[in-house]
């Protein structure tokens, strides 16, 4: 199954997401110790090009294992996530139009 994840940030924690920021990305790569394979995601910026969040396309065998990447997430154990929305994408999902996951399958 695939989900649209998007994580909002909390105001103000730009210093604690650059600390974080290494140990959010070994978690993608490796897809949250195989929870989850992450096809594609970035950062999300307001107009002054400061990070408010996050987003990524994930590929789980289900939403449980989707809630469990996002929820181990590095951004969210630091409390620098307010919000995490997770929203199953269609079965016919063109996954295989993205030719480099971020993290293993």
């Amino acid at each position: 199954m695939f989900f649209l994840m998007r994580c909002d940030h909390h105001a103000g924690k730009q210093a604690d997401r650059d600390a974080a920021r290494d140990a959010h990305r070994a978690w993608v790569r490796s897809g949250g110790d195989g929870l989850a394979s992450v096809l594609i995601g970035s950062a999300l910026w307001d107009d002054a090009g400061t990070a408010i969040g996050h987003w990524g396309v994930l590929e789980a065998a289900g939403a449980a294992e989707a809630s469990a990447f996002a929820h181990g997430d590095p951004f969210v154990t630091a409390g620098i996530v307010a919000e995490t929305r997770l929203t199953r994408l269609a079965d016919t999902f063109q996954a295989a139009r993205i030719p480099e996951r971020m993290s293993r399958h």
